[in-house]
């Protein structure tokens, strides 16, 4: 590594530090006075903000499929980079793990955005989640990420059921997006594992490793509405195989 790419990196993590504060600033003393409309368009824009300084290039397939009315989005987990791209494309809730709400400031953030977090290890609090999702559904949409984990993008883990009962009881729609990541390079783009977030990784760690990878792109593919009439073990059983199989899928 020269000491210019050294100093770069320390540059752009302090445009990063700093934007998150920005990010802080407008949840402390903007958010208070101004209508949800103006609000989505300020998150929207932090979020699109982030992945330019993180090297991260949005692009968006079959947006067409997302419905118009509040839905229960579902989605393969790979990085916590998944829900910036969801909210540059669209702000909305998210049900989160538990250990969110404890990292330093991006916790606090997804505090004040009404995020809801479940505790992966008891069925019990999932379906306590799951009711009080109902009247979020009514009015706003909800990103789920049934695996209870992330992976490195290769693989979509068996879906855990209990959420999908809140779009069940609401019956609102549930879409579902698939999420890649890769590496931008001058012809074509190749997969990239560089934003997985896995095992004992921090986030200060995760963010070194993307900025040494990028230029890089996230891709959600939206993919057509779930059918009606299925139960929480068959929406979670559906939602698995589609979006496995675009995983699975081999890319040109």
């Amino acid at each position: 590594m020269s000491k210019l790419t050294f100093f770069a990196k320390i540059f752009t993590l302090a445009k990063i530090a700093g934007h998150i504060v920005l990010g802080m600033l407008i949840l402390c003393f903007l958010f208070p006075w101004i209508k949800s409309n103006a609000k989505e368009q300020q998150i929207q824009n932090w979020a699109l903000k982030l992945l330019t300084l993180l090297g991260i290039r949005l692009q968006l397939k079959n947006v067409d499929f997302f419905p118009k009315e509040p839905c229960l989005l579902v989605t393969n987990h790979i990085s916590w980079v998944d829900i910036q791209a969801i909210l540059a494309f669209k702000p909305m809730r998210f049900v989160a793990k538990s250990e969110v709400a404890g990292w330093p400031l991006f916790g606090w953030m997804a505090t004040q955005l009404g995020t809801l977090f479940i505790r992966r290890d008891s069925a019990h609090h999932g379906r306590k989640v799951a009711q009080d999702m109902l009247p979020i559904l009514q009015q706003e949409s909800i990103g789920i990420f049934p695996e209870g984990t992330s992976t490195d993008g290769t693989i979509v883990l068996p879906f855990k059921t209990s959420l999908f009962e809140a779009a069940i009881l609401s019956k609102a729609p549930v879409s579902m997006v698939v999420i890649r990541y890769f590496s931008e390079t001058a012809n074509r783009l190749q997969p990239s594992s560089a934003a997985a977030f896995i095992g004992d990784m921090g986030l200060i760690e995760s963010i070194i490793k993307i900025l040494q990878a990028r230029p890089l792109v996230v891709e959600l593919e939206f993919l057509p509405v779930a059918p009606g009439g299925l139960d929480r073990k068959g929406l979670a059983e559906f939602t698995h195989k589609q979006i496995a199989s675009k995983i699975n899928q081999k890319l040109p």
